[in-house]
């Protein structure tokens, strides 16, 4: 988990915010993943990969935040 403390926050909050927003016209991917995952027509192995991908950068933000929080605290 090192690599996610290394990894500059700035950085990631754009990469973050591209990834979610991305493809931005005519909709995010990650909006049409998720009407699809709500619908229960999410089965497709590409679409479960996809919606996996655009929420990845995400996932890390989380989690160095989540770090920077604890070792804070510490």
């Amino acid at each position: 988990m090192q690599f996610i403390d290394r990894f500059p926050l700035p950085l990631l909050v754009v990469l973050t915010l591209f990834m979610l927003g991305a493809p931005f016209i005519p909709e995010p991917h990650l909006v049409e993943k998720l009407r699809m995952l709500g619908q229960g027509t999410l089965t497709r192995p590409l679409d479960i990969f996809d919606l996996l991908w655009h929420l990845l950068p995400a996932t890390l933000l989380a989690i160095k935040l989540y770090r920077m929080k604890r070792k804070s605290a510490d």
